[in-house]
């Protein structure tokens, strides 16, 4: 299956990152690490992308999870159910505390003069108790580049929420990862088919 790609060069767009925080990318504080080598790979292409935006004026919009205690994590049942175990979401009631060095974005993603910081994440989906749609709708910003951590939750569960809103959602493969490796084209595939766009980052600045 093919679909067009909604025009990227127009006043509606907008990227948004997901988890590009210390508590994923790292290593020397992550509690949910990508290996470092992806790490470094992501960063890079994030980079590449975020510069290019910036460049022609398109928002950047960051989300990051950020919890008030263990409790508000725990209350989700399969998290709790998978803590301490030999799941890769083992240390999520350890994941992204108040005053974790986890909380920080990395240095290089972030802009202080043109990024949007939204820090109230507290499950996968960006949309779910945030402020994310009203930032965006009230810019007038209805097509997305998501870019971030992890392919086959996050990313995944946002494109899902941003397609039931009426978003036209465009994954940037090489600027998204998974802890899950297994199951990063696996996502990749369930977006295309039903939720919306997946480009390469060399087509994504091409059509910026």
């Amino acid at each position: 299956m093919s679909a067009s790609l909604p025009d990227l060069s127009g006043d509606d767009v907008a990227v948004v990152t997901i988890d590009l925080h210390r508590g994923h990318l790292d290593p020397d504080v992550a509690t949910m690490p990508l290996p470092a080598e992806v790490c470094e790979r992501v960063l890079a292409a994030n980079v590449e992308l975020l510069t290019a935006a910036r460049e022609r004026g398109i928002p950047v919009v960051h989300v990051v999870t950020a919890y008030h205690g263990v409790e508000e994590i725990a209350s989700n049942p399969w998290w709790s159910a998978v803590a301490d175990t030999d799941a890769t979401r083992r240390n999520v009631l350890r994941h992204q505390l108040p005053g974790s060095p986890g909380l920080q974005l990395m240095p290089q993603i972030l802009d202080e003069d043109h990024d949007l910081v939204v820090t109230t994440k507290k499950r996968y989906d960006c949309f779910h108790a945030t402020d994310l749609d009203h930032i965006l709708r009230s810019r007038g910003l209805r097509t997305l580049l998501l870019t971030g951590v992890n392919t086959n939750s996050c990313v995944l569960a946002t494109t899902v929420s941003g397609n039931a809103k009426d978003y036209a959602v465009v994954v940037v493969d090489g600027a998204v990862d998974t802890m899950d490796p297994q199951l990063h084209e696996a996502a990749l595939a369930v977006i295309r088919q039903a939720f919306g766009w997946v480009v390469t980052l060399k087509e994504a600045v091409a059509a910026l």
